[in-house]
C-alpha cells in the first residue's frame, strides 16, 4: 500500500528523468512518454479499486508519525482525480506525438509534461498544506517554461501575465500557512481540521481560510481572480493549452473542495455564501467573455472560467447532492475542455489560424473532425445524452433542493449561452464557405495519428453520458467522504484520536 500510494508521484518523476537522458531523440522520447502515461493511469486505477474497496487509505513518508511527518492520503475523490489525470496524460502524450515539432522536443517538452503532471498528482494525494505550497511549486516551475517553450512575444507576454499573477497566489498562500502554523502548530490537514474547531481558534481559521480561498481561487480562475487565463492560455502550443486547460485550474478547484470541506468548516453560513456569490459571477463573467470573443481558443478559456463557476456551485451549496454533483462536473469538464482544445490544434494546423472569421469549409474537407467537435461542444453547453448534460442536471437539481432558485435559474442561462457560443465556433469555422479558398481540390490530409485521444475522449463523453449512474456512484461517496471528515482525520490520526484537539 505504501508503494501503490507512491507510484503516481514516482512514475511521472522517472519518466522525466528518463525523458531528459534522451532529448536527443524525438521517438524514444515519445515512447517513454507513452509508457509513463500508462502507467500512470494503471497505478491510478489500482489505487481507486483499493480506495473503493477499503476506504481511505493513507501513509506517512519516512515512518514519521503524522502529524510530524509527511502524509499522503487517497479518499476517492483525490483517487478519482488521478484516474482522470492519467487518462487525460495519456491523450496528450499520443496527440503531441502526431503533432508537435522536433525542436519542442530538444526542448524537453515531454519531460516537463510529466514533471508537471507529478505536481498535480503530488497535489492530489498531499495531506499538508506546506506540502501543498510545495506541489503547487513544482506545478508553476513546469508551466511557466512549457507556456513560454516556443519564446515568441505572444507566449512570453502570456507567460508574464501567468507566472505574476501565480507568484501572487504563493505569497497569499504563504502568509496563510504562516499564521496557522503560528496559531495552531501545525500544517497537516487531518490535525488543522480538528483544532480549527476550537473556539479559541475561530479567528485565525477565519482569517487563514479567506485568504486561501484568494489563494486556491486564483489557481481555479474564479471570479474576479481569472484575468490571467484569457490572456495567457491561447499563447503556448496548443498541446499545452489543452493540457493546461484540462488540469491546472481544476487542481484549483480541487483544493478548495478539499480546504472548505475538511478545514474551514467553522462558519459555513459566511464562507459558503461568499463562495455562492463567487461562483454566480464567473458563470456570468465567463459565458459572456466568450460570446464576445471570435478566436477560436480564446471562447475555450472564458468558458473555463463559466465551467469552475459550476463546480464551486457544488461546494457552496454544501450537501452531498451539490458536491456529487461538483466532483461529476468537475470529471466531466477535464475530458471535455481537453477535447475541445486538442479540436482547436487541429483546425490550427489545416488553416493556419485561430481566427473564425478566417475558417470555414471544415465539414466539406474534415466531416469526421466536425462530428467530433460536436460531441464535447455539445456536452459542454449540456445536451442529452451526453456527459455535460448530466452534470448540470444534477447541479440545479441540487440548486433547486436547496431552495437556491436564483443560482439555478444563472446556471440555466448560462448553459444556453454556452450552448450559443459552441454553435458559433460550429457555424463560422465548419459550416460556412471558406473566405480564404476558392479552388475546389481539397487541402493537405491530417496526420491519423492526431485523431486517436480526440476519438477517445469523445467516446468517453458519450460512454458517461450514456452510463452516468455507474459515474454518480463514485461521486456520491466522494461526497459522503467530503461531507463526514471524521473519516478522512482517522485514516491519517489513528483510530483513537479523539475528535476534540487532543493528541492521541
Amino acid at each position: 500500500m505504501n508503494i501503490l500510494l507512491a507510484l503516481p508521484v514516482v512514475i511521472p518523476l522517472l519518466t522525466g528523468i528518463f525523458g531528459l537522458l534522451t532529448l536527443k531523440y524525438h521517438r524514444v522520447q515519445a515512447w517513454i512518454s507513452h509508457a509513463g502515461a500508462i502507467g500512470l493511469f494503471a497505478s491510478a486505477l489500482i489505487l481507486l479499486q483499493s480506495v473503493w474497496n477499503q476506504g481511505i487509505q493513507s501513509i506517512q513518508l519516512a515512518n514519521w508519525q503524522a502529524p510530524f511527518g509527511i502524509s499522503f492520503v487517497a479518499d476517492l475523490l483525490s483517487a478519482l482525480m488521478l484516474v482522470i489525470t492519467g487518462f487525460i496524460a495519456i491523450c496528450i502524450s499520443f496527440y503531441a506525438a502526431a503533432y508537435e515539432e522536433k525542436s519542442y522536443t530538444k526542448l524537453g517538452f515531454y519531460p516537463l509534461v510529466h514533471f508537471l503532471l507529478m505536481g498535480v498528482c503530488g497535489a492530489f494525494l498531499t495531506g499538508d498544506l506546506f506540502n501543498l505550497y510545495v506541489w503547487f511549486e513544482v506545478m508553476l516551475m513546469s508551466s511557466f517554461v512549457l507556456m513560454v517553450l516556443g519564446n515568441t512575444k505572444m507566449q512570453m507576454a502570456g507567460g508574464f501575465k501567468y507566472v505574476s499573477i501565480n507568484i501572487i497566489s504563493s505569497v497569499l498562500f504563504l502568509a496563510a500557512l504562516g499564521i496557522l502554523y503560528g496559531k495552531v502548530g501545525t500544517l497537516n490537514m487531518a490535525d488543522l481540521s480538528v483544532k480549527l474547531v476550537q473556539k479559541e481558534n475561530s479567528e485565525v481559521a477565519l482569517t487563514a481560510g479567506i485568504l486561501l480561498m484568494v489563494a486556491f481561487g486564483i489557481k481555479a480562475g474564479v471570479f474576479p481572480l481569472f484575468f490571467w487565463l484569457p490572456a495567457s492560455y491561447h499563447t503556448p502550443p496548443v498541446v499545452v493549452s489543452a493540457l493546461f486547460a484540462g488540469l491546472l485550474t481544476k487542481v484549483g478547484v480541487y483544493t478548495l473542495i478539499r480546504a472548505f470541506t475538511l478545514i474551514f468548516t467553522q462558519d459555513i453560513p459566511y464562507t459558503h455564501t461568499i463562495l455562492l456569490v463567487i461562483s454566480g459571477f464567473t458563470m456570468v463573467s465567463g459565458v459572456l467573455g466568450a460570446a464576445s470573443q471570435y478566436h477560436f481558443r480564446k471562447i475555450l478559456s472564458f468558458h473555463i472560467i463559466s465551467q469552475i463557476g459550476y463546480m464551486t456551485l457544488g461546494l457552496a451549496i454544501f450537501t452531498k447532492a451539490a458536491l456529487s454533483a461538483a466532483v461529476f462536473y468537475t470529471l466531466h469538464h477535464i475530458v471535455v475542455k481537453t477535447n475541445l482544445f486538442l479540436i482547436s490544434g487541429v483546425v490550427q494546423k489545416a488553416k493556419r489560424t485561430e481566427e473564425l472569421q478566417n475558417i470555414g469549409g471544415l465539414y466539406k474537407w474534415y466531416p469526421w473532425l466536425a462530428v467530433v467537435f460536436l460531441v464535447p461542444a455539445l456536452s459542454l453547453g449540456g445536451i442529452p445524452p451526453l456527459s455535460g448534460f448530466f452534470a448540470k442536471f444534477a447541479m440545479i437539481k441540487a440548486s433547486l433542493e436547496a431552495e437556491y432558485y436564483w443560482i439555478a435559474g444563472i446556471a440555466l442561462a448560462v448553459g444556453v449561452l454556452t450552448l450559443y457560443s459552441m454553435t458559433k465556433i460550429w457555424a463560422e469555422a465548419f459550416w460556412k464557405k471558406d473566405p480564404n479558398q476558392e479552388q475546389s481540390e481539397a487541402p493537405q490530409p491530417l496526420s491519423k495519428p492526431m485523431l486517436f485521444p480526440i476519438v477517445l475522449m469523445a467516446v468517453v463523453t458519450i460512454g458517461i453520458g450514456l452510463f452516468p449512474q455507474w459515474l454518480f456512484q463514485f461521486t456520491d461517496v466522494a461526497a459522503e467522504q467530503l461531507l463526514n471528515p471524521q473519516i478522512y482525520v482517522q485514516a491519517v490520526l489513528g483510530e483513537n484520536y479523539e475528535i476534540l484537539g487532543q493528541n492521541p
